[in-house]
């Protein structure tokens, strides 16, 4: 009697001890049944756990990014400042293999190892001046982005993307870009007085040829009875001047014989 009353205890026990988990959206479940681990995940929904039994813990399997500032040495020897960004997450199917193996801080056990040691490695390959252009760091993010996939994926952690958000030059460089900058506005400044000067020497050439052409029109088309007539006609506009016909074609000036 004793005996069954002790059972019912237990079970009751565990009856009020057993609870349960909600998987939402965006996370997995990692069941572990008397300290073994289930080789199969547990889907969204609702899961019942026991003490001991069963526990389940909910695993995050959306997008991550994890930052990294680091120093890296260029192929030239000289150190640059890079802020990077991994985006990556974990592979819901291999979430148990993962916990498993490597354990809860697979992020700071295994990414960020692997993200450090990338960095480090393809950069060093590269001269300051790639690493600073666009063209450079879409290559040196696409190298990376292909190390930690080929490194990773197997792991379970998929890579989405790498970003290089910032690069600090040296300053060494930083003042040889400011000198060639300013050396190239130089030059552009002086292209443009050039070709100023070059489009007002054209105005003026074309100015003088019209100025020439006109020129030689008159002289080719001017006659004297034309010159006559512009003669006669300039007389006609000066008040201080008769114009009569006479054999010498002279002009007769009014008012002459009365100032004496």
């Amino acid at each position: 009697m004793k005996r069954t009353l002790l059972c019912i205890a237990l079970l009751l026990t565990m009856a009020l001890q057993t609870a349960c988990v909600v998987i939402e959206d965006g996370e997995i479940g990692v069941s572990k049944s008397f300290g073994r681990i289930n080789d199969e995940p547990v889907g969204r929904g609702v899961a019942f756990v026991v003490p001991v039994a069963r526990t389940i813990e909910t695993w995050n399997v959306k997008l991550q990014e994890r930052k990294e500032t680091a120093n890296v040495p260029s192929s030239e020897g000289l150190i640059v400042g890079l802020e990077t960004s991994l985006l990556f997450r974990v592979d819901p199917v291999k979430a148990p293999e993962i916990r498993k193996t490597i354990g809860r801080n697979y992020e700071t056990q295994l990414v960020v190892p692997y993200f450090r040691n990338a960095l480090r490695d393809v950069v060093a390959g590269y001269p300051v001046r790639n690493i600073y252009s666009e063209v450079g760091r879409k290559e040196i993010a696409n190298r990376i982005e292909q190390f930690l996939s080929e490194n990773l994926e197997v792991r379970g952690i998929e890579i989405e993307d790498v970003l290089l958000r910032d690069v600090q030059l040296p300053q060494r460089f930083r003042d040889s870009i400011e000198a060639k900058l300013t050396a190239e506005q130089r030059v552009q400044q002086k292209q443009f007085e050039l070709e100023q000067a070059r489009k007002e020497a054209e105005i003026e050439v074309a100015r003088a040829e019209g100025a020439a052409q006109a020129q030689r029109i008159i002289r080719e088309t001017l006659s004297d009875s034309y010159l006559q007539y512009l003669w006669i006609q300039t007389l006609n506009e000066n008040p201080n001047v008769i114009y009569v016909a006479t054999e010498a074609n002279l002009p007769i000036f009014k008012g002459v014989a009365g100032k004496r």
